[in-house]
């Protein structure tokens, strides 16, 4: 009804076409794991990537792109609400068994399809939602339009799309059981859903989500084959996740291909992350950071990034804005001419990407939290904390914190000793942002 009602109200000061002629159509690409420097163009030597090499080389590239967690959940409430993880009742990752899930989507958090909505656009979620099972935290539940993808966390097979042996394959609320391997079935439903909004008046926001590269690591067989004769000498384990993660760039070139052959293209903003780090016992390369996923070092945070809007971005172009995944929700809310609520910790990187202003400042606080129960973690959080070129950290909540100079040490191999300033000053705003998040609960 809000939708509508925008609608007759954009009818009442001029012609639809006229009113939402400058907002773009919006796709965010989420992906599963990917290593840093586990594209072509983002130095791998044993990979061949050409849809993202060009996607990159098409728009801007973020040199400080980060995910808001080292892990999968949070990192998706951050971009859907704007918030850091914690303060969206986020901290850690949702299961599908209760004793083992560590967040609770807050129900009184204005997602982004809700805000868009609210501007007059159409929204879809394809792919891997990992937010929740049940009412009031599913994709429709949350203010998407359509819905068609997977609920729960990983996948136990890309064919079979079980987890625990039950299927999360919904479309909408209903469960489905399509056939084929993930990857190609979400690839295929974005494009023809962005082939249906061709001709439409109301600009759409799509939301897609790929399982690849997480585990389990299962390539399409023809896919190794063709790595194995290619590569000589390449290790089985790294084969495999080099097959699975050139399968995705194929699909994602398909729906790339749907979006300029439908006639979109040069009215849509598109942007490509990843959800963490990549994960190094599955022979992922996040050089040239140290780490990976589950820890707070840069390679289990800092993620390939890049945007690209045909006449708005430059080509070729590139950022050292810091630029985390919650600033998506407000550079979106901020393209497509919504409103960003109030309270939300993401800025918008609009300025950056049009050229009409600087960027966040350099000199940001950003915070990383993640909170486990297996024994590694006993149900407990751990943090970081950059300012500037400097950075707190531990990567279980029992290690002591360390600090670095990133400038100085950019691989966070030398922590820095005898420096209780800048460690004081660290702690004190973690400690502002710990009180905050206290008053957000995590459990249903």
């Amino acid at each position: 009804m809000r939708k509508l009602a925008v609608i007759t109200l954009l009818h009442l000061f001029g012609s639809l076409s006229q009113a939402v002629e400058s907002r773009p159509n919006l796709i965010f690409i989420l992906v599963d794991d990917l290593g840093y420097g586990d594209l072509a163009c983002q130095g791998a030597t044993d990979m061949q990537t050409p849809h993202l090499d060009t996607f990159f080389q098409s728009g801007m590239t973020f040199e400080n792109g980060y995910a808001n967690c080292p892990v999968c959940s949070p990192t998706r409430a951050s971009f859907l609400t704007g918030k850091y993880p914690d303060l969206a009742g986020v901290p850690g990752v949702i299961r599908t068994h209760p004793e083992n899930s560590w967040g609770y989507l807050d129900p009184s958090a204005a997602t982004l399809p809700q805000v868009l909505g609210e501007a007059g656009y159409d929204s879809a979620c394809i792919g891997k939602w990992h937010l929740g099972l049940e009412a009031p935290s599913r994709p429709n539940d949350r203010g998407f339009d359509y819905f068609k993808g997977f609920l729960g966390d990983m996948m136990d097979d890309y064919y079979e799309h079980q987890r625990h042996g039950f299927d999360y394959m919904y479309e909408n609320e209903s469960r489905i059981d399509p056939e084929g391997h993930a990857t190609d079935l979400f690839s295929d439903w974005a494009s023809d859903y962005i082939r249906s909004r061709a001709g439409e008046q109301v600009p759409f926001f799509l939301y897609l989500a790929y399982n690849a590269p997480h585990t389990p690591i299962q390539p399409p067989e023809d896919w190794l084959e063709k790595v194995k004769a290619r590569e000589s000498g390449i290790e089985e384990g790294r084969a495999k996740l080099v097959a699975l993660i050139e399968h995705m760039d194929a699909g994602i070139g398909r729906v790339m291909a749907a979006l300029k052959e439908s006639g979109q293209a040069e009215e849509t903003l598109v942007v490509f992350t990843s959800d963490n780090g990549g994960q190094l016992n599955v022979a992922a390369n996040n050089a040239p950071w140290n780490g990976g996923k589950q820890n707070m070092f840069e390679g289990g945070i800092r993620v390939a990034t890049a945007a690209v809007w045909p006449g708005v971005v430059s080509s070729g172009s590139t950022s050292d804005s810091l630029a985390v995944t919650m600033d998506w929700f407000a550079t979106f809310a901020d393209a497509g001419g919504a409103q960003i609520p109030g309270g939300a910790d993401g800025v918008s990187l609009l300025p950056v990407l049009n050229g009409s202003g600087v960027g966040p400042s350099r000199d940001r606080s950003l915070v990383w939290v993640r909170r486990e129960g297996n024994a590694k973690y006993q149900g407990r959080a751990y943090y970081a904390i950059r300012k500037g070129d400097w950075k707190l950290l531990q990567n279980t909540p029992f290690e002591p914190m360390q600090l670095f100079n990133l400038k100085k040490d950019p691989g966070e191999l030398s922590p820095v000793k005898n420096a209780p300033k800048k460690t004081g000053e660290l702690w004190k705003e973690l400690g502002l942002h710990l009180q905050r998040a206290g008053r957000v609960p995590w459990q249903k």
